[in-house]
């Protein structure tokens, strides 16, 4: 099934993207590695080259719409299809300076943290899945891995990390758009959470490794015609919203 597939990862120049670009080229699928930073992408698809794995690099800031028409253009001349896109890149600003009020409360939490981390969490897969799903269409077939969070799940919503928190639920509303918007096609749409991984988002207290995280992204990305659409899994299982 997977001769010839080919996967966009985005944030794939290390932690969860790189350990998803690596397997899904383990499992068959050609993948282009899209990073926002040249050198970075460039020397992690080389990374994956050396050790036999048909990958390439694209540089693009998915936050940028123009860098996404230019990927969509890419990929339309280049090869002529997508079959598999990972919305892994994203960002957590509040990660970065928990000593912060304006991290700890929605009720002081800057706007400006809000709408950037929407920008990077929510708005630029958006783009990618308004960018890609008609290279889907055209070639009847496609899967949708959206990199979500237990801390966007409504069910058990908490306080703290507003910011972080909003975008996320929100990018898990994308997912129940985009997938009732395709319920009668090939393509499948599903919100993953990896859990809590050593990467240089989740820091080296986190209780999981990147390769533990890594597996059930790919796991939806490699989903059989019969499988799940539409919903929120971690490590394969089905979780609430």
């Amino acid at each position: 099934m997977l001769t010839q597939k080919l996967a966009v990862v985005t944030g794939a120049a290390r932690g969860l993207g790189l350990a998803v670009a690596r397997d899904l080229a383990a499992a068959g699928c050609q993948v282009l590695m899209v990073g926002r930073h040249a050198e970075a992408i460039e020397d992690a698809a080389r990374q994956l080259c050396a050790s036999g794995h048909d990958v390439l690099a694209h540089t693009a800031d998915v936050t940028d719409a123009g860098a996404v028409a230019a990927l969509a253009a890419r990929l339309r001349r280049e090869f002529g299809r997508a079959d598999i896109l990972v919305n892994n890149a994203g960002v957590f600003l509040e990660r970065k300076d928990f000593a912060q009020p304006q991290a700890a409360s929605v009720l002081v939490v800057d706007p400006e943290w809000a709408a950037a981390a929407y920008a990077g969490n929510a708005l630029a897969p958006l783009r990618l899945i308004q960018a890609i799903v008609p290279l889907m269409r055209e070639n009847a077939w496609g899967r949708i891995v959206n990199v979500s969070s237990t801390m966007g799940q409504l069910s058990t919503m908490g306080g703290s990390w507003p910011a972080y928190r909003m975008s996320k639920a929100a990018l898990n509303a994308l997912t129940r758009l985009t997938a009732a918007e395709l319920e009668n096609s090939p393509i499948k749409v599903n919100s993953v959470c990896p859990g809590w991984c050593r990467t240089a988002m989740g820091g080296q207290d986190a209780t999981r490794s990147v390769d533990e995280g890594a597996k059930g992204i790919v796991w939806a990305a490699l989903l059989p015609d019969d499988g799940p659409s539409g919903g929120f899994f971690r490590d394969g299982q089905a979780i609430d919203w």
